[in-house]
């Protein structure tokens, strides 16, 4: 630790990150560094805590400052997990199309992935037990009109299976289909609606 560093500076920039990616709403990269860094300076923290004698002034400063780190690095993690979920829930709930976006992978540290893969787990288990009456991946911020749409397909989708039977989605073709088949798709932005 230099001098000219006050303690909680670190954990200072760790806030500062968190607010530029709202203030831009972008998912930085995970800063693996300075959470380690901050974690060290905690380490040391409560050391100098242990070796005291009694109550001082130095004393109060060390805890108050290992509370206040404890809390930014908890206000930095709940920041990107809520992001993380944010993502999931625009991509219509499509772990594999968040994860297999490289720009998107090279930012979430291991535990992330974990995270998002633990939490599509949970959801689709929660969903499995009425997934007939209702899909909590669809969209509800536009609620549709009505039950069939016409679609624009952007990407190559492949053979798709709906309740009217199979549909080979190639790029370039338009279809008549159910909103409730195709609303994933069009999340994912292999379908346009048209």
């Amino acid at each position: 630790m230099t001098d000219t560093r006050q303690f909680g500076d670190l954990a200072t920039q760790l806030i500062m990150e968190s607010r530029r990616s709202t203030l831009t709403d972008t998912l930085l990269k995970y800063n693996d560094n300075l959470v380690r860094s901050i974690i060290r300076e905690q380490r040391d923290l409560e050391k100098m805590t242990e070796t005291g004698q009694g109550v001082t002034p130095a004393m109060l400063i060390y805890q108050t400052t290992i509370v206040r780190n404890k809390r930014c690095l908890l206000a930095y993690h709940k920041h990107r997990l809520d992001r993380l979920r944010d993502m999931y829930w625009a991509a219509g709930g499509a772990l594999p199309h968040i994860l297999s976006n490289q720009d998107i992978r090279s930012k979430l540290s291991p535990h992330e992935v974990d995270f998002l893969r633990q939490y599509s787990t949970s959801v689709m288990d929660y969903r499995a037990g009425f997934s007939n009456e209702l899909d909590i991946t669809a969209s509800i911020t536009h609620p549709p009109k009505d039950l069939h749409v016409l679609v624009h397909v952007i990407r190559d989708c492949g053979v798709i299976q709906t309740e009217l039977g199979t549909i080979d989605f190639q790029k370039g073709q338009r279809f008549m289909v159910r909103r409730a088949d195709i609303e994933h798709l069009i999340v994912q932005g292999y379908l346009e609606e048209v």
